[in-house]
C-alpha cells in the first residue's frame, strides 16, 4: 500500500526500472514457486513409493505365503535384513521429508506424543536458559510461577585419561624403617594398561566386532597412538588369564539336559606360509529357560584347524544328554548304533524349512508351498509353549504337532518318487527323509526344540568378527579368540554389560582370586 509518508518520485525513466525490477522479481519468484512446487511434488511421490515398500515388506514378513508365515517361523537373519531394509526406508523418508520443508514455517502443529523417558542413571547436566532482561521491567521483583523441564539425549565421545599411581615413601625418627604401600597388581606389570582398558579393547574386537587396526585409527583420533601389534600381545594375555574360566563355562554347558552345537569357519594364517587355511570354531550353547528352567544361558566357543568328528569327542566326551544340531555328518558318529553310549541327537527344522523356502520363493514347487505354510503352524505352537515344563511342551505337540508332522512326511514321501532325483526338490525331500528319526524326536520329549536358533544367535556375531577381521591372525590367535567370545558372548546371554564383567574380572584375577571361587566369576553370577 501506498501512503504519503512514502516520498515518489516523478523521474519517468526511474519509476520504468523500478517497474521492470519489480516485473523481473515476480518472475523469479514465481519460478522459484514452480521448482518448489516441483520438487514437492516429486518428494511426495517418492515418499508415496517408499511407504509402499514398507507396506510390502510387511506383507513379506506377516503375510501368508512368507517364510514368516507363522510369528516366531523366521531366522535371526532375515529379521536383520528386514530390519536394515526398514532402517534405510525410514532414513530416506525423514531426508526427503527435511528437504520438502526446508525453509518453511510448517502450518500444522504436530499433536504432543509420548515420549518415553530417559534412563534415570544417566548423568544430568543443567542447562538454565534465563529470559532477557527488559527496560520495562526494571527495578520490579521477578518471581518464578512455573517453567518449562524439557530432555534430549547427549553423548560425550570416550577419551583416554591417565590414572597417576603415588606411593609415599615415610621414614621415621630414630628408626631405620621404611614405610610404603605396596604397588597394585595388574594383568600387565608394569605396563601401559589399566584392565578397564584391556576389557574396553577386547568388548569391541571380540563382543562388537571392530579388529585392532580400526581402534588404532580410533584412539589416534584422541592423540593417543597405541600400536596393532602391542594390543594384540595384550590380547593374548587376556586370554591366557582368562582361560581356565572359558573351560569352566564349557563345563557348565555340558551339565545341561540339552545341549546346542554348530560350527563356522575361522580363516587363519598358516605357520611360515603367510597363506590363509580354513580353521574351524566351535560353538556349544545352553539355555534352559525355553523349557522353564532354572540354569542360565551360556555359550562355550573352541578354535580348531579341522571339522572333524574327532573334535567333537574331544568337546563332548562323556555328555549323554540331547544334542541339537544341524545336518552335519560328524554329529551322526557321536551316537554308537546299538549303545547309550553318546548323546541323543534331536535334529533342527529351521535347516529343512529354508530349502523348501528357496522353492516357494521363487514360485517353483507347489509341496515347497505347503510344506512351508504347514511348518508355520509347528512354529506358531513352539511360541505358544515357550517356558513351559517339559511335560506341557510334550502334550500340546501330541495334540497339534504330531498330525501335522505325520501329514509332512506322507506328503515327502510320496513326492520324491514322481520328480526328477536330480531337482532341488528332491534333495530338500532327502535331506528330511533321511533325518526323520531326529526331526520327530521333538514330538515325545519337552526339552527339544524345534530348531537349533539358540546356537546360531550366538554364533552369529562371531560370523560378524571374522568378516570385519579378515582371519584370526594364528592358531594362538584362534584360540584367545575362542577363550575371550566365549564369556563375552555368555555376558551378552545375561544381559550384562562386557566391559564392567571383564574389568571386574580382570581385577579380581590381578589379585590373585582364589580358583576354589572360581564359580563367583562367572558372568551369570556378576555383581556391580
Amino acid at each position: 500500500m501506498i501512503t504519503e509518508d512514502l516520498p515518489l518520485t516523478d523521474d519517468l525513466d526511474l519509476l520504468k526500472s523500478m517497474v521492470r525490477a519489480m516485473a523481473q522479481k515476480a518472475a523469479v519468484l514465481e519460478s522459484e514457486n514452480a521448482t518448489l512446487k516441483a520438487r514437492s511434488a516429486d518428494a511426495d511421490e517418492r515418499i508415496q513409493r517408499l511407504l509402499q515398500i514398507l507396506k510390502a515388506y510387511d506383507r513379506a514378513r506377516f503375510g501368508r505365503r512368507s517364510e514368516k508365515l507363522g510369528a516366531n517361523g523366521s531366522t535371526d537373519d532375515e529379521d536383520a535384513q528386514q530390519a536394515f531394509v526398514f532402517e534405510e526406508i525410514e532414513t530416506g523418508i525423514a531426508a526427503l521429508k527435511a528437504q520438502v520443508g526446508k525453509g518453511r514455517v510448517s502450518d500444522q502443529k504436530r499433536s504432543p506424543r509420548p515420549r518415553k523417558a530417559l534412563p534415570p542413571h544417566l548423568e544430568r547436566v543443567e542447562v538454565v536458559i534465563e529470559p532477557e532482561d527488559l527496560p520495562e521491567h526494571a527495578g520490579k521483583q521477578k518471581v518464578l510461577i512455573g517453567e518449562d523441564v524439557s530432555e534430549r539425549l547427549d553423548v560425550t565421545p570416550a577419551k583416554f585419561r591417565v590414572i597417576v599411581t603415588r606411593r609415599p615413601k615415610y621414614a621415621f625418627k630414630g628408626c631405620d624403617d621404611v614405610s610404603q604401600a605396596l604397588a597394585p597388581a595388574h594383568i600387565i606389570e608394569s605396563g601401559l594398561p589399566t584392565e578397564a582398558l584391556l576389557a574396553h579393547i577386547a568388548v569391541s574386537k571380540y563382543a562388537d566386532g571392530l579388529p585392532l587396526y580400526r581402534q588404532e585409527g580410533i584412539y589416534a583420533r584422541d592423540q593417543m597412538e597405541i600400536d596393532r601389534r602391542l594390543m594384540a600381545q595384550w590380547m593374548g594375555r587376556v586370554g591366557f588369564e582368562l582361560d581356565i574360566l572359558a573351560d569352566h563355562v564349557l563345563g557348565e554347558v555340558l551339565k545341561g539336559p540339552r545341549v546346542f552345537a554348530d560350527e563356522t569357519s575361522l580363516p587363519t594364517l598358516a605357520p611360515g606360509t603367510g597363506a590363509a587355511k580354513t580353521a574351524w570354531l566351535w560353538a556349544y550353547a545352553r539355555d534352559d529357560s525355553t523349557f522353564g528352567g532354572s540354569g542360565p544361558p551360556m555359550v562355550a566357543y573352541r578354535f580348531e584347524d579341522s571339522r572333524s568328528g574327532d573334535c567333537l569327542r574331544r568337546h563332548l566326551h562323556g555328555y549323554r544328554g540331547i544334542l541339537q544340531v544341524d545336518g552335519y555328518a560328524a554329529y551322526n558318529k557321536l551316537v554308537r548304533k546299538g549303545g547309550n553310549d553318546g548323546p541323543r541327537l534331536a535334529g533342527c527344522w529351521a535347516h529343512s524349512r529354508r530349502r523348501f523356502y528357496e522353492l516357494h520363493a521363487a514360485g517353483d514347487s507347489r509341496v515347497a508351498t505347503t510344506t512351508v505354510e504347514r511348518m508355520a503352524d509347528l512354529w506358531k505352537l513352539e511360541a505358544e509353549v515357550r517356558g513351559k515344563s517339559p511335560e506341557a511342551r510334550a502334550a500340546a505337540r501330541q495334540a497339534v504337532s504330531v498330525p501335522i508332522v505325520a501329514e509332512l512326511f506322507s506328503l515327502w514321501q510320496k513326492t520324491l518318487p514322481r520328480i526328477s532325483g536330480k531337482s532341488k526338490l528332491a534333495e530338500a525331500l532327502r535331506y528330511a527323509i533321511a533325518r526323520r528319526e531326529i526331526f520327530e524326536r521333538f514330538l515325545t520329549d519337552g526339552l527339544i526344540e524345534l530348531d537349533s536358533n539358540i546356537v546360531e544367535r550366538a554364533i552369529r556375531p562371531q560370523t560378524i568378527t571374522r568378516k570385519n577381521s579378515l582371519f584370526a591372525g594364528s592358531d594362538g590367535g584362534g584360540r584367545t579368540w575362542a577363550t575371550i567370545a566365549t564369556l563375552l558372548q555368555t555376558c551378552k546371554m545375561n544381559n550384562l554389560d562386557p566391559v564392567a564383567w571383564l574389568t571386574q574380572t580382570l581385577e579380581r584375577i590381578a589379585n590373585q582370586w582364589p580358583s576354589a571361587k572360581l564359580d563367583a566369576l562367572m558372568p551369570w553370577n556378576y555383581r556391580a
